[in-house]
């Protein structure tokens, strides 16, 4: 095998390792941020933003 073909194989699984990592730290943010009791203050500020575009809030 070529070292510019290894090269290329290597880079692609790098990349896929990291970016399994980036998603698990990811869904593990969004898991705390759901035990903590974010969900409430993230959807109260979603609700006011749509408001304000719509021009009612």
């Amino acid at each position: 095998m070529p070292k510019n073909e290894r090269s290329v194989r290597l880079f692609k699984t790098r990349k896929a390792v990291f970016q399994a990592i980036l998603l698990i730290v990811g869904a593990a943010m969004v898991g705390v941020g759901a035990l903590r009791g974010e969900v409430d203050i993230v959807l109260s500020k979603a609700i006011r933003l749509c408001l304000e575009c719509v021009g009612i809030g």
